[in-house]
């Protein structure tokens, strides 16, 4: 169902059903009241000049219910809604929309916890699968996976960027055990025949992972926070420079920038990007062990030999 539907019937059926409550001298509705609608919908709140305005609670005969601020009969400022399938969305909301900064959690579990633009999230927000517990922290465009961002499993984590919720582009993978492999994400074309294509559409492919080289961590600077403060002057002895090291991965890439219509009343999930764990060659997370002990190794005869 639609959250907007029957609040509308109201608006153009002011002068109908049943009305207990305030009024001007015009005779409008206006302070506090409660209506029943012809449709069976309840308000109880406030209103001005006739219009639901202030903070009040609306009652869809389905179940769905909001709670919160209005502005001349439109959901305006903070405000929860309940829907009827389980899912909530608790946040702001301007013109009716869901707009602001809002937390929605959906049937399954899952959160998302962030900004939102006209109904859909825009801008930085997290998404947390229940099933997984998986989580997307980074940018989102008109409601789908879309800029730098981080996607955090239970051992491992990726780093890069995304493009209709897939990673795109070169990133890398950070493992717990203290090691990390770059690499890329390569979009695979479909080989196909002329006559197959006509009879068939195309179908989305997911990019596959190659990596290029493993190493240990780098420094990674999630948004919103600063880097450590540089050493005070007074650490460097007069006539000598100061040492300066090369650029670290993360300090050559832009720090990770940390919102979908709800369809019928709900929106939709984006797909589960657990399986982007899968890219991970077994052999990688096989050898990891062994290579660490290779640069410990290398590490201490590089001393030696210096």
């Amino acid at each position: 169902m639609s959250d907007l539907s029957s609040e509308a019937e109201e608006e153009a059926e002011n002068d109908l059903g049943e009305y207990d409550g305030e009024r001007n001298s015009e005779g409008e509705r206006h302070g506090r009241g409660k209506a029943r609608l012809p449709n069976g919908d309840t308000y109880d709140g406030e209103y001005e000049h006739g219009l639901r305005s202030g903070q009040g609670t609306y009652r869809f005969k389905n179940g769905a219910f909001y709670v919160g601020g209005y502005l001349q009969n439109k959901k305006h400022g903070h405000g929860t809604f309940f829907y009827p399938d389980g899912s909530k969305y608790e946040g702001s909301w301007v013109n009716d929309l869901r707009h602001g900064y809002g937390k929605y959690t959906y049937p399954n579990g899952d959160t998302y916890t962030g900004e939102w633009f006209n109904h859909n999230r825009h801008g930085q927000g997290t998404y947390i699968y229940n099933d997984t517990r998986s989580k997307y922290v980074g940018a989102w465009v008109d409601g789908k996976q879309e800029g730098h961002a981080e996607l955090i499993h239970i051992n491992h984590r990726f780093q890069g960027k995304f493009l209709n919720g897939n990673p795109v582009g070169r990133g890398k993978y950070v493992f717990d055990i203290g090691c990390e492999q770059h690499g890329e994400y390569i979009q695979s074309v479909q080989d196909k025949g002329e006559e197959e294509e006509e009879e068939e559409p195309t179908l989305p492919v997911v990019p596959k992972w190659k990596a290029s080289e493993t190493t240990n961590l780098t420094l990674w600077t999630p948004h919103g926070e600063n880097p450590p403060s540089p050493k005070e002057p007074s650490q460097v002895k007069p006539g000598e420079a100061a040492e300066v090291g090369p650029a670290s991965e993360e300090e050559k890439t832009p720090s990770a920038e940390v919102t979908d219509e709800y369809t019928e009343g709900r929106d939709d999930e984006p797909s589960a990007n657990e399986e982007y764990s899968e890219h991970v060659t077994p052999e990688v997370a096989a050898g990891e062990e062994e290579e660490k002990k290779d640069w410990e190794e290398e590490g201490a005869n590089t001393l030696e030999d210096s």
